[in-house]
């Protein structure tokens, strides 16, 4: 039986609040409760339709998110919270362009690559960096792209995007990259 998409949309909003509800948000290692802001947002567009030009070569999907010459959505990092593995709601129209645009690909393949800051052991950050990229995984298998054009590595606080040791240098590191 096919789902249109509204519903599926709608299934995956409420399957990622049950996400939010179920996913740890306590404190670190260390006793502390910081959270980023997740500053990344994205809009819903009106038209319904597929790709359109929005001006000097530019493009968007029926999302509002802005997207290459193939299609594939610009926008490929998600920011998670201190000690996290919860998709911010602002992730959501950013998540369904990517999963919209796996499904009609299907030779397509990514590669949810997750990351830490330095703060907690190594194991511990290895741990967290593969549930970010799995909490991805799991949000684009409920919009119906099968898991074979799916992989996750995690690469814990091995690669980070910054170096140092702000809170504004350790959100820019807490992170899920979508990589084609």
């Amino acid at each position: 039986m096919k789902t249109h998409l509204p519903l599926k949309v709608a299934i995956a909003s409420l399957s990622l609040a049950v996400l939010a509800g179920c996913s740890s948000m306590g404190g670190g290692q260390d006793g502390s409760s910081q959270y980023g802001d997740g500053s990344n947002t994205s809009s819903t567009g009106a038209d319904g339709g597929g790709v359109k030009a929005t001006g000097l070569g530019e493009k968007t999907n029926r999302f509002g998110v802005k997207v290459d010459y193939d299609g594939i959505p610009l926008e490929r990092t998600i920011y998670f919270a201190f000690d996290s593995d919860r998709i911010g709601e602002e992730y959501s129209d950013m998540l369904y362009s990517h999963a919209e645009y796996l499904k009609a690909h299907m030779d397509a393949k990514v590669t949810l690559k997750g990351h830490t800051d330095e703060r907690g052991t190594r194991e511990y950050n290895m741990a967290l960096s593969e549930r970010r990229a799995n909490s991805v995984k799991k949000f684009m298998m409920i919009m119906d792209v099968p898991a074979n054009q799916i992989s996750v590595v995690g690469y814990g606080e091995e690669v980070p995007a910054v170096r140092g040791n702000t809170e504004e240098q350790y959100a820019k590191n807490r992170r899920v990259i979508l990589s084609y």
